[in-house]
């Protein structure tokens, strides 16, 4: 890990309802520069609202959410940040560069630094030739690969990712990984929801959300030996079972 105290982003003791039924209850985590944390839970446990709250997506009914030092929601600051919701967020009857150029502009990239940042993304996530294929014909993993593409567009400090590998094949998802280690590496601030256990293990931080609640936080290592697991898919085991 990355070794830095700089918070990047922050929620404080944020809750939320949706009409009666409680879906966060005062959660805290800290993310600091050149840290992956890693969200995992059940199903239905809160790890996307919690995302959707730390962006101003979603407004939380008691607590606090800031990136960069400043309150949230804050439109100024999100061109400092890459988010890949679980949703592909794509224009399908445009390609793959269409899309790539259209969320680029936005962002404030064209000319030169466009065409160069859309060459790297697309090469880390496998869709050079795809690059002027109607994402329409894309299958779900192509989709979710392009959509990791336009999140990293801009080079953004925080990245901000819900569930990026569904449906990616296991030797590209290592080298996504790959990838996000050398942005953590790079002070990048990296949040990843994820399904995928040994995922988990290749983040500096475990957030376990069950019921709404942070049920354990800590590096891979000291959430095993806190559930006395040898691994965070039996940590995850455990955790469900005395949840009950």
């Amino acid at each position: 890990m990355a070794k830095s105290n700089h918070t990047i982003a922050s929620i404080s003791h944020i809750s939320k309802s949706f009409g009666s039924k409680k879906v966060l209850s005062n959660i805290t985590i800290n993310i600091c520069e050149g840290q992956i944390l890693g969200l995992i839970g059940p199903s239905g446990s809160g790890k996307t609202t919690t995302i959707k709250c730390l962006l101003g997506m979603e407004r939380a009914d008691t607590g606090l959410a800031t990136i960069f030092g400043q309150k949230m929601p804050n439109r100024q600051i999100l061109e400092r940040i890459g988010y890949m919701g679980q949703t592909d967020a794509l224009y399908e009857n445009l390609t793959a560069l269409e899309n790539l150029t259209f969320f680029g502009n936005l962002m404030g990239i064209s000319g030169a630094e466009l065409t160069s940042t859309i060459d790297k993304n697309m090469a880390l996530v496998n869709l050079t030739d795809s690059l002027h294929q109607i994402v329409a014909n894309f299958s779900g993993g192509m989709k979710r690969r392009l959509s990791l593409a336009i999140a990293l567009l801009a080079n953004p400090d925080l990245i901000i990712l819900d569930e990026p590998t569904v449906g990616i094949d296991p030797s590209l998802r290592l080298d996504i990984w790959t990838q996000l280690r050398t942005l953590a590496i790079a002070q990048k601030a990296i949040i990843v929801t994820t399904h995928v256990m040994d995922e988990a293990e290749k983040c500096d931080l475990v957030g376990l959300i069950i019921n709404g609640e942070i049920f354990a936080l800590g590096t891979p290592s000291e959430l095993k030996e806190k559930f006395h697991a040898t691994s965070i898919e039996e940590v995850f085991l455990k955790a469900e079972v005395s949840s009950k």
